[in-house]
């Protein structure tokens, strides 16, 4: 196994011993309410919006550019275009 792939397991294993230890109920107080809810499940959803956000944050941005457009308005044959010395050099 690649040492990427095995720093990904420990990671995902320590996480997980994580998140099972802390399962007790806490209250949470919203803007207009209050709820009891499981360490687990607050901690499990913000991780995974945390992941989320990093990808969309760390993606790769869309180039559009005018290049691809250049090239499909050159011709389809080069070689009409090439003089008799230039095809006698390629040759």
């Amino acid at each position: 196994m690649r040492s990427k792939t095995i720093f990904i397991i420990i990671l995902t294993a320590l996480f997980t011993i994580f998140l099972m230890m802390n399962t007790d109920a806490v209250e949470f107080n919203f803007i207009f309410a209050k709820a009891d809810i499981s360490k687990l499940v607050v901690v499990g959803v913000f991780t995974l919006l945390g992941f989320i956000l990093g990808y969309w944050v760390a993606k790769p941005k869309t180039v559009i550019s005018s290049y691809d457009d250049h090239q499909s308005a050159l011709p389809a044959d080069n070689k009409n275009t090439l003089s008799d010395e230039d095809r006698d050099y390629i040759s």
